[in-house]
């Protein structure tokens, strides 16, 4: 898998890359958990993740935030997170100048930096956050969400509870045009310790259902 360095907002990052099937491949980018709690590009769920958008065609990238492995930079409290995020997705289309549609993942403070994300780049066509921190940051910013996506939480996540996150949902599920997908993962902890392949098959479930009606259009075109 290749290694890339792309240069971010204030310093250089390093990621992983793989480039799409095909001129038009769509475009996905794996947020990683918290730098300061051990996060990193290489979390299995990012991991797992990547290899979902990969295996579909997509031009995929995971990398370091700030101040993480060969990331350079200091971490910045979500708000250099941010412009790292902004900065890779500006490197892939770059890369993949005639692609149109882009999806954003993230896990756990990852999560919080993609919903971010989604509502700054209007050519985000859909989300999937794994593990969200409803209870730990300020999602007022999404009013309204620009597009629909996929949450998953596990039941017996200790960090955040369930019901911050339906909370969350629930508003969000009221904005017209918007379809929220919540899936709540039986005695799944935070991070999915052993069921990573229960959070892999509502995310693959997800994104080929999704993916559909676009490769229907496509071939009737």
């Amino acid at each position: 898998m290749p290694e890339v360095i792309f240069p971010g907002s204030d310093g250089r990052l390093e990621g992983r890359y793989v480039h799409g099937e095909g001129p038009n491949a769509p475009l996905a980018i794996i947020l990683h958990p918290h730098p300061q709690y051990g996060g990193t590009m290489n979390n299995r769920v990012v991991h797992s993740m990547f290899r979902m958008f990969q295996r579909r065609g997509f031009s995929c990238l995971r990398f370091n935030f700030r101040g993480v492995g060969r990331s350079q930079g200091m971490f910045d409290h979500g708000q250099g997170e941010l412009r790292d995020a902004a900065s890779a997705l500006d490197w892939m289309q770059s890369h993949n100048p005639n692609s149109n549609v882009a999806w954003v993942a993230g896990f756990s403070f990852g999560a919080w930096i993609a919903m971010q994300l989604l509502m700054r780049r209007p050519e985000i066509h859909g989300f999937m956050c794994a593990s969200l921190p409803a209870n730990m940051y300020d999602f007022t910013f999404l009013a309204p969400c620009p597009s629909s996506g996929l949450i998953v939480h596990g039941e017996r996540d200790s960090v955040t509870p369930t019901e911050s996150v339906t909370k969350l949902v629930t508003k969000l599920s009221q904005q017209r045009g918007i379809a929220i997908d919540f899936h709540q993962v039986d005695q799944a902890d935070h991070v999915f310790g052993k069921h990573l392949a229960e959070l892999e098959e509502l995310c693959e479930s997800y994104l080929d259902k999704r993916l559909k009606p676009q490769a229907a259009h496509a071939a009737a075109g």
